[in-house]
C-alpha cells in the first residue's frame, strides 16, 4: 500500500467521517502536543510493533512537519492492517494542521521536546564556554570544544550522552520514567 498526501482540512473531514488518526512522533512531542483522539505510535519503536489494526476505516498518519513520516512512509504502510483500503500523511503534519486553524490539545505543563532540549543545553554551554574564554581563562574554550565533540559523537553514532542525562532529569520523570535510553 503507497500512502497518499492529503491536507489537513482533507484529513479533518475524514477524521470527522471515522478515518483513524496515528502520531508517530516521540512520546515527549506527543506528551507536549497533540491533535485530539490521534493513536500514538512512535516511529522508534515500529520494528517492535504490531500492525495497526483499523477495520476498513482509512489511516492518516501524521508527525510535526510530515517529513518523518514521509521519510517513514513503505515502513508504515507495511505496519497497516489487511482490512485498511486508504492510508494518508498530512502533508505539513502538526504545524500545516495548526496552521489551518484546527484544533489541538496542548499541555505546557510537560517539559519541552528532548531535542530542543539538547539544543538549548548545547547551546548554553557553547555559548558559556566561549563567554568565559573570551573574558576570563582561554581554558574555558574547553567546554564548547567537549560539547562540539559530543554533538560530532551522537551523530556519528546515534548516541546522545546530553539526551540520555536529560532523560532522567526529574522534568522528564513523568515522560520517560527511569528505563528509557537514546
Amino acid at each position: 500500500m503507497t500512502l497518499k498526501t492529503i491536507d489537513p482540512m482533507a484529513a479533518k473531514r475524514l477524521l470527522d467521517e471515522g478515518a483513524v488518526l496515528v502520531d508517530i512522533r516521540e512520546a515527549d512531542e506527543h506528551a507536549r502536543e497533540k491533535i485530539a483522539g490521534a493513536r500514538h505510535f512512535p516511529i522508534s519503536g515500529l520494528a517492535d510493533s504490531k500492525p495497526l489494526e483499523s477495520g476498513s476505516r482509512p489511516v492518516i498518519f501524521h508527525c510535526k512537519s510530515g517529513a518523518r513520516t514521509l521519510a517513514n512512509a513503505p515502513r508504515l504502510a507495511e505496519k497497516i492492517g489487511d482490512t485498511c483500503v486508504e492510508a494518508y500523511v498530512v502533508d505539513g503534519g502538526l504545524d500545516a494542521w495548526k496552521k489551518a486553524g484546527l484544533p489541538v490539545l496542548a499541555d505546557r505543563r510537560q517539559p519541552l521536546e528532548l531535542q530542543r532540549q539538547v539544543q538549548i543545553g548545547a547551546g548554553s554551554m557553547g555559548l558559556a564556554g566561549t563567554l568565559l574564554g573570551l573574558s576570563v581563562s582561554p581554558w574555558f574554550f574547553a567546554i564548547p570544544a567537549f560539547v562540539g565533540a559530543g554533538l560530532i559523537f551522537a551523530g556519528v553514532t546515534g548516541i546522545c550522552g546530553m539526551a540520555n542525562l536529560l532523560m532522567r532529569a526529574p522534568w522528564n520523570k513523568a515522560v520517560y520514567g527511569q528505563t528509557r535510553s537514546a
